[in-house]
């Protein structure tokens, strides 16, 4: 299997390239030549299989070049490391509608789905490319991406780590969990904006050949953890596949019967990762891109314009507050006929202009597929009192916000059957004061007073992982403007 970049051009790269480079080098998304397929045979085959043997599966189609055996027990011991026996169980919470919970990893968010085994595809990567340099990795995150690529890398051999986030626009206990960071290869800085700003920086040391030889000089080759490297997307496939394999093996749905996901959005790797799995074959109808009030996704899909002139909203659903959603990127790409050099241009008047138009009839494809919804701050409480006095299930803000698009899309077409699952992305406790305002009323400014007074609402168990950040020192409190990220990136491999 071989890769390319969104933005045209010659390069054509292994997976492991892929991995290892992380953007291609005209600033493109690496995507792959083309779909591997899952046959409907394939599927029965996978029914009786453990997550881990169907992640392997599945990774192998795209990257052949990896050891099939080596993928599988990199999958067994990441996934090991998740509560429970399944590390994405499937919950019914009413007829047709279930919730896919992807936060029993062990830094309690669906991005430890992919992190926990980015190290291995990124070291086994640099073997089979013959690179003996050192890794630096740098993420920009919203939030959760951070904590869980710190997690992933500690300590990691030949590695260094580093993560940018907005300084006031992710949540107490996210933050608390980035900078009581342990590892003695990790750094984490604060940058003073929002989340695009970080993106953009970090895409922009990505982009400049003075960096990359600055970094040479250090000893350094570039790479990324964030959903822009394909060995982010990849293991993402792999959980809408099983959540579909859970449906039939439990008897909820037929083989081949087409489904919908919910799906809370804001770089839009989550919900790619489901669309590249109904190109691989997989059954799905609808995919329905649920935002919170930084609704720029809602509005692109319904009008065919992307426009970031907008004001930038901070919610109880941070992880989402985005408007520069750089996954968008590969879609686009695919509905365009996979034109590199249109691609490029739009991407290019995004940067310059802020916004950017598609066709009527991309625009047309799109909505075969993806549906726009979003749920303002006062819905998404609502939502999640109701489905918490309804069903006595607890849901964080992020998971709220997709809950109210499903909702909606019942309210609209209620005599639709097609089964629903909601992807949830975060324990309710990342955001314990939110969570337990909405459940039960109640406002408390302490994060862990928060978490006690949920557990007793919800009798929800407190993960050991962010009940003890109250005892840990925070080890990183630095704070920059964005013109100064790489400034910091030189003393931390220099150290």
């Amino acid at each position: 299997m071989k890769f390319i970049s969104t933005r045209g051009g010659n390069e054509r790269v292994t997976g492991a390239q892929a991995i290892v480079q992380g953007l291609a080098a005209n600033g493109g998304l690496f995507v792959p030549e083309k779909f591997p397929q899952v046959t409907a045979a394939e599927l029965e085959e996978m029914l009786a299989l453990s997550y881990a043997e169907r992640a392997a599966r599945i990774l192998h189609k795209y990257l052949d070049e990896y050891d099939e055996d080596g993928l599988l027990s990199a999958c067994e011991a990441a996934y090991s490391r998740f509560e429970g026996p399944d590390p994405a169980p499937l919950v019914k919470i009413d007829d047709g509608v279930y919730i896919l919970e992807l936060f029993h990893g062990p830094t309690c968010a669906f991005k430890d789905m992919a992190l926990t085994l980015l190290p291995y595809l990124l070291r086994k990567g640099c073997d089979l490319c013959g690179i003996k340099e050192k890794i630096l990795i740098l993420v920009a995150t919203s939030g959760d991406t951070g904590k869980a690529a710190l997690e992933g890398f500690k300590d990691a051999e030949g590695v260094k780590i580093m993560v940018f986030y907005p300084n006031d626009g992710v949540s107490k206990m996210q933050k608390l969990q980035m900078c009581t960071q342990d590892g003695s290869n990790v750094n984490v800085v604060a940058v003073k904006g929002n989340f695009d700003d970080c993106q953009t920086a970090v895409k922009a040391i990505f982009n400049s050949a003075d960096c990359a030889e600055a970094l040479k000089d250090k000893g350094y080759l570039l790479s990324s953890a964030n959903s822009i490297n394909f060995g982010r997307l990849a293991p993402q496939i792999v959980y809408y596949f099983s959540s579909y394999l859970d449906l039939v093996s439990s008897g909820q749905i037929e083989p081949g019967t087409p489904i919908d996901f919910s799906v809370p959005t804001g770089n839009f790797g989550n919900i790619l990762a489901a669309y590249y799995a109904k190109l691989m074959g997989l059954p799905i109808r609808r995919l329905h891109c649920a935002s919170n009030m930084n609704n720029i996704l809602t509005d692109f899909l319904s009008k065919g314009e992307y426009d970031a002139r907008r004001e930038f909203y901070k919610t109880t659903s941070p992880s989402m507050d985005i408007l520069i959603s750089s996954n968008l990127e590969r879609l686009l790409f695919e509905v365009s006929g996979r034109n590199g050099k249109l691609t490029a241009e739009r991407m290019n008047k995004l940067k310059s202009d802020k916004v950017y138009k598609i066709t009527p009839e991309e625009q047309a494809e799109i909505a075969k597929t993806f549906v726009g919804g979003w749920a303002s701050e006062d819905e998404v409480v609502e939502t999640v009192y109701d489905v918490f006095c309804d069903t006595g299930y607890t849901m964080d803000t992020h998971t709220g916000c997709a809950m109210k698009v499903a909702v909606d899309w019942f309210e609209k077409n209620k005599k639709d059957t097609t089964n629903m699952v909601v992807v949830s992305t975060a324990n309710p406790y990342k955001f314990p004061q939110d969570v337990l305002y909405a459940v039960t009323g109640n406002d408390v400014r302490d994060s862990f007073k928060g978490i006690k007074r949920l557990h007793v609402a919800t009798a929800m168990k407190v993960p050991a992982s962010l009940s003890g950040l109250r005892d840990k020192p925070v080890r990183f409190n630095t704070v920059v403007s964005s013109d100064k990220m790489f400034d910091e990136v030189l003393k931390f491999v220099s150290e």
